[in-house]
């Protein structure tokens, strides 16, 4: 049985840029960061994996290896995003903090059962600071899905 988030992992351009929005930023500390110098098939390498703790013990983590190219773009929302759960007085917090740094911020939206915010990142990541609500029970999801596949087959 999966018990729960550890990690995501995400590629970055630079370590240091990335810090300073995970830990300066948003508040979350950098725990953990060590070197891969080898792959597991043998090649030589050279890799940093730094790792950002969330209050639950997972971890947002970031490759940087500027040996292998990778298409950093933005991102556009549906895409990809990343989506961290915050109290509703720290998402007003890191609104008015992200509007005080001139920082791209979209929002708020208010989804029916969350409330959220958007940055982005400096490797393009959209990421999303969301607040659960009251009410907004859980719809029926495999009803929505079987209308939504039925849409697209008609």
């Amino acid at each position: 049985m999966i018990r729960g988030l550890h990690h995501a992992a995400y590629r970055c351009r630079d370590s240091e840029e990335t810090r300073r929005f995970y830990e300066d930023f948003l508040g979350l500390p950098l725990a953990r960061a060590f070197e891969i110098h080898e792959t597991k098939t043998g090649r030589q390498t050279k890799v940093l994996h730094s790792f950002y703790r969330m209050d639950d013990d997972s971890y947002l983590a970031f490759f940087e290896a500027p040996a292998n190219p990778f298409d950093f773009k933005e991102q556009h929302d549906y895409d990809l995003h990343i989506a961290l759960e915050v109290s509703e007085a720290v998402l007003e917090k890191m609104l008015e903090k992200g509007r005080s740094e001139g920082r791209e911020v979209r929002g708020p939206a208010d989804h029916g059962f969350i409330r959220s915010i958007y940055f982005r990142d400096p490797n393009g990541y959209v990421i999303e600071l969301t607040a659960r609500t009251q009410g907004g029970d859980e719809d029926d999801a495999h009803e929505v899905l079987k209308n939504w596949q039925a849409g697209k087959e008609g």
